[in-house]
């Protein structure tokens, strides 16, 4: 392959990143607790090399599935890299998985030969009706000192490995390096495959989109399960020789203490932290930061756009893509003008486009589907994992991938997010985005936040149903909640019906579980 990447592999990253910055700091990881663990390039490749060691030592072998569910920790990096090391394919669990939601996958996986968990998911593994049924033969033991029988300690094992790989298994960059399983916010997840290449891209491009240098010191808290910490954090510093700092929770209290405190010239965001930090007591240390950019996903409010950026001096990013893009494909330029509430234009390599139902190409300014092209298993996602009907349905011949996605694009190449299609509402004919409702019911200055869905109409197709949360010490009734409604927003989009919460459910990264709320 002629391209950016080649035929290198993960292993092949780590060889030259040693070559090149081996005693530079490239991970510094704030535990709970808040303590500390630094690694250099060197330290963290040999803490990889005896994990792949461990594993060969188990049996595993090239093409066999590892399930990981690891908190944020150095040990979940070791699993990862050192499974890609040797050939193996990580499957990560969320850490806020089920013992049903993770059964689901490890079947769905065809079996996993070894998982790598922590003690209060070590239950799912155990227990008379998972661990024989999942077929598991080995459970590593992470992030603790404990000998617990049925496990293998993962520390203890690791450290009596040689700090050289004692097998070099062929690789190339069309190997399977990861089934990444989607979020699920809308139905069963299913298993984005990802290969060598498609990580060292999303390194490439990700790197390339922040303008990222060495000196670059790049902090998150996103879950390293997930997509935003892999491919959009942690393989981009690893491109360009930078340092991650891995928080391993969110807390609005800490979070931009540790950015200020660690020196973070990059932090990436979601809407619920900016609104969870806008909550704090402001501080006159908030503006004395070396952020230069913000990495941000989706929409929020011009308002809270704006009281954001002036309060803690900083500038936003925005970015859109999904699991199976890899990246934020389309997004602002690193340089340059940026146009919000523009998601942007497409980046280096790729294109998008607006399309109506039959996949006609829609005009600018028409509300369609957006859909981005580009090369399977290398800048977008190999296919779904033992789902040949959902490929074809997502991804054609040619490399063009359904988003699921509305959105549309201007005259001037400048595009839009509208909603997720799953999250518009058909009512009486009129389509209606639950995005833009919940914009204006979270511009009221007593609603913290609100969350919308479309529920069954034996009439108008759909009703629009509303859950809100108030600020701290406020409350409405609803009918002043219905009475704001009609004097913002057309009296089709108003709420049939409103239902007051304390809390609202999450996902990993933050974002509303709608189909809980149906």
């Amino acid at each position: 392959m002629a391209d950016i990447v080649g035929n290198k592999t993960l292993r092949d990253l780590w060889d030259e990143l040693v070559r090149i910055y081996g005693e530079k700091k490239v991970l510094i990881f704030h535990d709970c607790n808040g303590n500390v663990n630094e690694f250099t390039y060197r330290q963290l490749n040999e803490e990889i090399n005896k994990t792949a060691n461990l594993f060969l030592d188990l049996g595993i072998k090239k093409g066999d599935h590892v399930a990981i569910q690891l908190h944020n920790c150095p040990e979940f990096l070791m699993s990862w890299f050192g499974l890609a090391k040797i050939g193996a394919v990580m499957v990560p669990l969320n850490t806020q998985y089920t013992e049903e939601e993770c059964e689901y996958i490890i079947n769905k996986c065809d079996g996993v030969e070894l998982a790598i968990v922590e003690e209060e998911f070590l239950p799912f593994y155990q227990g008379a009706d998972s661990g024989k049924m999942m077929g598991i033969k080995h459970i590593l033991l992470a992030r603790t000192d404990k000998q617990l029988p049925g496990t293998v300690n993962f520390t203890e094992n690791k450290d009596k490995q040689p700090v050289e790989l004692t097998e070099l298994i062929p690789l190339t960059s069309d190997d399977t390096a990861e089934i990444l399983f989607t979020s699920g916010t809308t139905s069963r997840p299913k298993g984005v495959v990802l290969t060598h290449c498609n990580m060292l891209y999303a390194g490439h491009f990700t790197a390339w989109q922040l303008s990222m240098r060495q000196d670059d010191r790049y902090l998150t808290i996103m879950p390293a399960f997930h997509v935003d910490f892999q491919l959009n954090a942690l393989m981009p510093v690893l491109t360009v020789g930078a340092t991650m700092i891995a928080v391993e929770k969110y807390s609005a209290r800490r979070f931009w203490k540790q950015i200020v405190d660690y020196k973070a010239t990059i932090t990436e965001c979601v809407p619920m932290m900016l609104r969870t930090m806008m909550l704090q007591p402001q501080q006159e240390w908030e503006k004395d930061h070396c952020v230069r950019e913000v990495f941000f996903y989706l929409a929020m409010t011009p308002e809270e756009k704006l009281a954001f950026e002036e309060r803690f001096n900083v500038k936003f990013l925005n970015s859109y893509g999904l699991s199976e893009s890899l990246v934020g494909v389309i997004g602002d330029s690193p340089s340059g003008e940026r146009n919000w509430p523009s998601i942007g234009k497409p980046g280096l390599s790729y294109e998008a486009k607006i399309i109506d139902e039959e996949g006609n190409e829609l005009p600018p300014n028409a509300i369609g589907e957006i859909y981005i092209k580009g090369v399977p298993g290398r800048t977008i996602m190999k296919e779904y994992y033992h789902d040949p009907e959902a490929t074809a349905k997502a991804l054609n011949s040619e490399g063009w991938l359904h988003t699921g996605d509305k959105g549309y694009v201007d005259e001037s190449g400048w595009f839009y997010f509208v909603d997720r299609k799953v999250n518009m509402i058909k009512r009486s004919g009129e389509n209606i985005s639950t995005s833009e409702i919940e914009n204006i019911l979270m511009s009221h200055p007593k609603i913290e936040e609100a969350a919308v869905i479309g529920v069954p109409d034996p009439i108008r197709d759909q009703a629009v149903k509303a859950f809100i949360v108030f600020k701290e010490g406020e409350e409405l009734s609803q009918e002043e909640i219905l009475a704001y409604c009609h004097c913002h927003m057309a009296k089709f989009k108003v709420p049939s019906f409103i239902e007051i919460r304390k809390s609202l459910p999450r996902t990993c990264t933050y974002k509303v579980q709608k189909k809980l709320l149906k």
